[in-house]
């Protein structure tokens, strides 16, 4: 690990020197990409160079220890040895975790698909208060949430909505959030008081580029409509709505929510390509031999990953088996309860992985 560790403070180094060369800006591209490299071994580098200094103060006191006839300076120096070995402790786990083979979607933004599922209205009703949640969570995070496509219910619920959330490292926050999340409460119209059970899909998508994606163009067969709904002063008065059908997979994406035709199509497009990129994903993870291991809570969209119990304003995350009763602040957005657990058992997880190997 150390010897890794070195080459990565090396590597800081000529970067750092790299970027203070005339000229650098010029190649704008180029610029841009040292920079990312820079702020991608930013933390790994500081919590090395910590832990170092720790580690050098500690052998200075202890040289006080046998070197200092004077009690008092020998028992600060062994106080202070040992609040450094208890940092020291700390930063090798940090390390360790740092180095882990990173995901490379980490840093992207992400398409967030909310769709209701069994429950009829109940599930719509949920589906809309859920994604209230991510959005508000967003916000708090620094991100912008732009929404791309919705599909209202009956009762004021969302049969399906399709948002865009970019911002800094979204994706490495939001992704053990794909999956079916089951929701037990009285509805509002149940009027013997009975606890009903409904669900919702969610899938945490990457956002990709086409390139990122094989695609014929001639597979996609794009259409124009009139957007529907209440609309404002651009809705329901231009075919401004666009529908794409990639025909080999027969996957179709409706987008209307933006202003205008050119608009509505990049963000189908968006859609589909990140989609497209899911399914090639998935079926390479179903094809690897330890398939079923690096499936285990990373967005199986058939898997059951939580309950929301709201009698007893309980959330329990099945696949780690965590629970909290914050339940009413989690609906206000403050989702770190949550995502702070399954980021720090995913990481041992991986840790075990390594160690075996």
């Amino acid at each position: 690990m150390f010897g890794k560790l070195e080459e990565v403070e090396k590597r800081h180094d000529q970067i750092t020197q790299e970027l203070q060369r005339p000229g650098i800006t010029d190649d704008q591209a180029n610029y841009r990409r040292l920079m990312k490299e820079l702020s991608d071994l930013d933390e790994v580098v500081a919590v090395y160079r910590s832990y170092k200094r720790d580690l050098n103060q500690i052998k200075e006191n202890r040289e006080l220890m046998t070197g200092d006839q004077d009690p008092e300076i020998k028992a600060m120096a062994k106080e202070e040895i040992a609040g450094l070995e208890k940092q020291v402790a700390e930063a090798e786990e940090k390390l360790k975790v740092l180095l882990l083979p990173k995901d490379p979607n980490d840093d992207k933004n992400i398409i967030l698909e909310i769709r209701a599922g069994a429950g009829g209205d109940e599930a719509g009703l949920f589906a809309k208060e859920l994604f209230r949640a991510y959005s508000l969570f967003a916000a708090q995070q620094g991100w912008k949430c732009d929404m791309i496509s919705l599909s209202e219910g009956s009762v004021g619920g969302y049969k399906e909505v399709i948002a865009e959330i970019s911002g800094d490292k979204v994706f490495s926050k939001l992704k053990y959030e794909s999956g079916v999340h089951r929701v037990q409460r009285v509805p509002q119209t149940e009027a013997s008081g009975r606890v009903h059970t409904s669900t919702i899909t969610v899938a945490v998508l990457p956002e990709v580029e086409e390139v990122e994606v094989k695609i014929n163009q001639n597979d996609l067969k794009i259409e124009t409509t009139r957007a529907s709904g209440a609309g404002g002063q651009s809705v329901n008065r231009t075919d401004s709505a666009v529908r794409v059908t990639h025909l080999p997979t027969g996957l179709v994406v409706y987008c209307q929510e933006g202003k205008s035709q050119h608009a509505n199509r990049d963000r189908a497009l968006k859609i589909l390509f990140s989609r497209l990129k899911a399914i090639e994903d998935e079926k390479a993870l179903k094809e690897a031999s330890d398939a079923r291991l690096a499936q285990i809570g990373t967005g199986d969209r058939s898997e059951r990953i939580r309950t929301y119990n709201f009698p007893q304003s309980r959330i329990t995350d099945h696949r780690i088996g965590f629970t909290t009763h914050a339940i009413n602040e989690v609906m206000d957005g403050h989702l770190d309860s949550l995502i702070e657990p399954l980021v720090t058992h995913f990481q041992a997880e991986a840790l075990k992985r390594q160690a075996q190997a």
